[in-house]
């Protein structure tokens, strides 16, 4: 009697806790079958992340006003942060940090160290533009093909140039001739010739951009010497000279010498776009991070409850065994399950502590920080089903993706930048021919002895024999000093500018290169250099259509799977409650009843696994047509001076136009 009672009594404790433990879908919630788009709301004002790639602007140098030594002094630039952002320490309470998916975006973006690595880059192509319109080589940017143009022209420095010479000459120099050197009369030693020579010289010269060089120089030397054969001592001698040098072939027009700014323009976009690239990858990454932590937390609660319901079983069982109602291979297999599904609670908490530390290293600068390494991060939302956001068309999809795709941005403007360097190589074929004309002027003053003349009595006459006639001689001129005529650098001065000694000079210097072997292997580089290019992107193209069919495909087909996931869930729920509901009428087994919950259970897991792959797959769809950070409400830069972004937040845009991309042949279409 005993046996007979216990069994029913057991069965109908275990049907009542069962019954008492209601079963949820998957993250507790009824998703619908086919969702609708949600009621418009309200616009609410868009709040961009800006990633600050134009707080700087590295393209201008400092203004020489009014501190004229700001040109030659070094700038300051800030050291990079690699604390984590307050904002996290705003969201920790109680030892953990509870997280939205924005929230998580947002300090990824803020604290991503791949974004605070890449952020030099554009910074990176300033200085190369500035080195640029110096007349430079700007140098190369990560996505650049081209650091500046291959082409041997000749290089104008654009930037003014003054050079000023300050020399101070005493020497004394042995005279092998005193007669002719003016030292005096013959004698049989050495005589030293005193010189003392000083110099002061001023030169201004600047580059244009048409290949002109303009040149202009003010020389002044002030000279004294031993010597008495020479008309002014000390003398001044001023001269002012005025040019210019004009290549006529080879560096000739602006189309020429403008090429490395020109190239350095489109680097430093180029750098953006790879900046975008990197904001993209760390968005998207951030996003399937999050909500692989979703699954991995949600998939231990469903462990657990697995764990619960075959442990409840094995202690069933064993009861059972014990009052003899049931075989001991019951009991062993009941306890295999318990066993396994312990397992894969374990295996589902490591699952947890990893992604949860996958996420940390995501959302922070130093994941060891003190108040951070020992936080339990919880995230806030649950997956959905999105709302359909595929093109109408795979075609229009593949179109939006050509547009925006960062790499295919970058490939287009290596294209523009090969177009640069085959006309600067083409140009380089040319001779060298340089007209060079120069017109001077030149003053000369100094001090200059003054002497009164007289005629006296010179050497005698002499007769035929030679000999003196008494009282007849050659009239002779005697000068005796009468102090000395003043004249210094004002008078030389006052003759340069009244032209007095004028001097003009044209000039054309020709360079024929024989077999012109080295351009010729300039040109053929950068013209295979261009085919490469075009290749490349013709290759990119490829990839992205690749990824944006396989992007495309997988987010219908996770949009098919929810839902079936979903279907199968609700049915598996119908057979839990008509198998509870049969075993209130005596027509079942407790072992059948826990049996439909652990599949119940299953499939709860298995629409948990769909829907957070639906979300992820809608990230990663999201990449591939190059939407992420519009989506996300991302702008790689800041407002600038006087403007400010507006809603349209595509990265590298303002004011809702791609900045650098208007005129971007790849655009209209596939080449």
């Amino acid at each position: 009697m005993k046996t007979l009672f216990a069994r029913p009594l057991l069965a109908a404790v275990l049907a009542v806790t069962l019954v008492g433990g209601p079963i949820s879908p998957a993250f507790g919630q009824e998703a619908p079958q086919n969702p609708q788009a949600a009621p418009p709301k309200p616009a609410a004002p868009v709040v961009p992340i800006s990633l600050g790639s134009a707080k700087f602007n590295f393209s201008r140098a400092p203004k020489p006003f009014p501190n004229l030594i700001n040109p030659y002094r070094p700038i300051k630039i800030e050291e990079p942060g690699l604390t984590n952002s307050p904002r996290i320490d705003q969201l920790i309470h109680d030892g953990k940090l509870e997280l939205s998916l924005q929230d998580a975006v947002e300090l990824a973006l803020e604290n991503s160290m791949d974004i605070v690595v890449q952020r030099y880059n554009p910074w990176f192509a300033d200085t190369g533009i500035l080195k640029a319109r110096a007349g430079g080589f700007g140098g190369v940017t990560p996505g650049a093909v081209y650091g500046g143009s291959t082409a041997n022209n000749p290089l104008l420095n654009y930037d003014p140039v003054i050079t000023t010479t300050l020399s101070y000459d005493d020497r004394n120099v042995p005279v092998n001739n005193p007669l002719t050197s003016g030292t005096g009369t013959g004698v049989s030693a050495l005589v030293p010739l005193t010189l003392h020579t000083a110099t002061y010289n001023t030169q201004y010269s600047q580059g244009f951009q048409t290949g002109t060089t303009f040149f202009t120089a003010w020389d002044n030397t002030r000279s004294s010497s031993s010597s008495r054969a020479n008309l002014f001592n000390p003398s001044v001698q001023s001269s002012i000279f005025v040019g210019f040098q004009q290549q006529l072939l080879n560096g000739f027009g602006r189309a020429v010498n403008t090429r490395n700014i020109r190239i350095a323009k489109n680097n430093r976009k180029i750098a953006d776009w790879a900046f975008t690239q990197q904001a993209i990858t760390t968005t998207t990454n951030t996003i399937t991070a999050y909500w692989e932590l979703v699954f991995a937390r949600e998939n231990v609660k469903v462990q657990q409850q697995a764990a619960t319901v075959a442990e409840k079983l094995y202690n069933d069982n064993k009861k059972q065994l014990e009052i003899g109602t049931m075989a001991p291979l019951d009991v062993t297999r009941a306890e295999s399950e318990l066993a396994t599904d312990r397992q894969n609670l374990i295996v589902a908490q490591t699952i947890q502590l990893q992604n949860q530390q996958i996420l940390k290293n995501a959302i922070s600068k130093n994941p060891l920080a003190p108040n951070f390494v020992n936080v339990e991060v919880i995230p806030t939302d649950l997956p959905q089903r999105p709302e359909a956001i595929e093109a109408p068309s795979f075609e229009e999809a593949v179109k939006e993706a050509f547009g925006k795709r960062p790499e295919l941005q970058e490939g287009a403007l290596n294209l523009q930048n090969g177009e640069i360097d085959i006309k600067a190589t083409r140009n380089a074929l040319l001779p060298t021919a340089t007209l060079t004309a120069q017109y001077g002027t030149v003053g000369l003053a100094g001090n200059q002895a003054r002497f009164t003349s007289a005629t006296v009595a010179g050497a005698p006459v002499v007769d035929a024999n030679g000999n003196p006639v008494p009282g007849f001689f050659l009239p002779a001129t005697q000068l005796t000093p009468n102090g000395t005529a003043q004249a210094g650098f004002g008078d030389a001065m006052s003759s340069a500018f009244h032209n007095n000694f004028p001097d003009y000079q044209v000039s054309l210097n020709v360079q024929i290169p024989i077999r012109n072997r080295s351009a010729q292997a300039d040109n053929q580089r950068s013209i295979l250099t261009q085919r490469q290019i075009e290749a490349q992107l013709q290759q990119l193209k490829n990839a992205a259509l690749l990824d944006v069919r396989n992007t495309y495909i997988a987010l219908e087909q996770d949009r098919a799977r929810v839902e079936a996931a979903a279907k199968a869930r609700e049915l598996q729920q119908q057979t839990f409650d008509a198998e509870q509901k049969k075993y209130q009428l005596g027509a079942s087994t407790v072992y059948l009843v826990i049996q439909t919950q652990r599949d119940l259970i299953q499939a709860q897991g298995t629409e948990l696994r769909a829907l957070a792959d639906l979300v992820e797959a809608k990230a990663n769809y999201e990449r591939a047509v190059g939407r992420t950070l519009e989506v996300n409400r991302v702008s790689i830069a800041d407002a600038k001076s006087g403007e400010v972004e507006r809603e349209t937040l595509i990265p590298g845009t303002l004011h809702g136009q791609v900045v650098g991309t208007e005129k971007l042949s790849f655009n209209s279409g596939q080449r």
